[in-house]
């Protein structure tokens, strides 16, 4: 796909932070690491990603806004436009030694996500996507969504709340609703890689709530543009604005998203 010049931008910024990701994520048992929240940590490479990506994408467009998980949000001189950025999706994967977490880069402009980038460094899979341009990974390969239409054949993806996260009840009464209904459901800890995931098949669906702008950004867009359906789990809520998100292939929607609000919560 020949990608637009702030998409091009991206792509870089998310390949240098890979690389320095990947140098400290083979020394990960050496990285110091302070604690941020419950369950939730942030490394000496996080900060470090962050800076790469800020200075690439700052360094090219800096009249753009700025918003990203560890160094919080900046107005640009252009009221229209932002970057979201999450440096590491998949922390606790990182400083564990799994080798699943990903980059995420987004666009936004006037309200709406307009490029999106997730890069798997540890496995070199780049997924993104411009707003009407399609899905793709790597150089080559278009995305879409899968076309399995019976939910016994279908694998969800879903995040687990951890301690001090507020919605575990409503999690796995989901799951009681959903697993006999399917062939399985999957935590591996990147909503960012779940989302990509969907776009490409792998999945059939994802939900999950307490979610930050930051973490799904990019991949609703990615996710859309592979052909996928996505939407909110709470009546009048706003996926990137509120944090809870379903999302399905075009044939499942319908039944996986009933299943998922029946708890409403």
């Amino acid at each position: 796909m020949q990608g637009s010049a702030n998409l091009n931008i991206m792509l870089k910024a998310a390949r240098k932070a890979g690389r320095s990701l990947v140098k400290d994520f083979r020394e990960v048992e050496n990285l110091q690491v302070s604690m941020k929240g419950a369950g939730d940590f942030v490394s000496k490479a996080d900060i470090a990603a962050e800076a790469i990506i800020k200075e690439e994408l700052m360094g090219a467009r800096p009249t753009y806004g700025w918003l990203a998980e560890e160094g919080g949000e900046e107005p640009g001189q252009d009221p229209t436009r932002r970057w979201i950025v999450d440096p590491l999706d998949g922390t606790t994967n990182f400083l564990h030694g799994l080798p699943h977490w990903a980059i995420s880069i987004a666009l936004e402009h006037k309200g709406q996500i307009v490029s999106g980038v997730i890069y798997d460094p540890a496995k070199d899979e780049m997924f993104y996507a411009e707003k009407g341009a399609g899905a793709w990974m790597n150089d080559s390969n278009r995305l879409r969504v899968s076309g399995r239409h019976r939910m016994i054949e279908a694998i969800f993806a879903t995040g687990i709340p951890f301690a001090g996260k507020k919605t575990l009840p409503a999690t796995l009464q989901d799951l009681a609703r959903i697993m006999p209904e399917c062939a399985g459901v999957r935590r591996w800890g990147s909503a960012a890689l779940d989302l990509a995931y969907v776009a490409s098949g792998r999945y059939d669906g994802f939900w999950e709530r307490e979610l930050n702008i930051w973490d799904i950004a990019a991949g609703t867009l990615i996710v859309a543009e592979a052909g996928g359906m996505v939407g909110a789990i709470r009546d009048g809520h706003e996926p990137l604005q509120d944090g809870d998100i379903v999302t399905a292939n075009g044939a499942l929607f319908e039944k996986f998203s009933e299943l998922v609000r029946a708890r409403g919560v």
